[in-house]
């Protein structure tokens, strides 16, 4: 059965009435990536607020870290598990099993990560997003020092919540519009 075929709840303004800088990026993403992804076609409602999702994503999982692109997209995947967030868990999920090259820690990621052998600098920083996202209020000391018994220094704990928060943000985005993965998502890296 198909998932249903909306992008989001609310009217997708058509690429080719975006601005020329958007439309451009677009293009670049049907080359790269064969699709542009529907949380941009969402986020072009406001594009301005697309325009600074863009900077901010391309920064948090792109750019300079401590933490690997594998791990922010972990990291990712556990938020949206936590919260449920059907949006993220395709994409992202799928993210994990590009870069991982490994299947099942992607459906672990999705599922449970809990089941996953992972290395305890992982497990930590996967429980961490976990408690950061379900019970943020009891995130204390206790929880930063165990970051940091497992390698992370001050600014992987800083990306760290970073990439918890903006994830939250963004499965909230997803579950209020409504928002579909692209169906292409589903079938990669399997």
């Amino acid at each position: 059965m198909p998932q249903p075929k909306h992008i989001m709840r609310l009217k997708v303004p058509a690429t080719k009435s975006l601005d020329k800088d958007l439309q451009k990026f677009f293009a670049v993403c049907e080359e790269k990536l064969g699709l542009v992804p529907n949380v941009l076609r969402a986020w072009a409602k406001r594009p301005q607020k697309l325009r600074n999702f863009i900077t901010l994503y391309n920064e948090l999982m792109l750019g300079e870290s401590g933490l690997s692109k594998l791990e922010r997209e972990m990291i990712a995947v556990v938020v949206s598990s936590a919260n449920r967030c059907y949006y993220c868990l395709v994409a992202h999920g799928q993210a994990v099993r590009q870069i991982s090259g490994d299947p099942q820690l992607g459906e672990m990621m999705v599922m449970n990560y809990r089941v996953a052998e992972l290395k305890p600098r992982q497990r930590v920083m996967l429980d961490y997003a976990w408690k950061l996202t379900e019970t943020p209020r009891l995130v204390d000391e206790a929880d930063r020092k165990a970051l940091a018994k497992v390698g992370f220094g001050e600014d992987d704990i800083f990306d760290i919540n970073e990439v918890v928060g903006f994830f939250n943000l963004t499965n909230r985005m997803a579950h209020g519009l409504d928002m579909m993965p692209n169906p292409e998502y589903h079938a990669k890296n399997r």
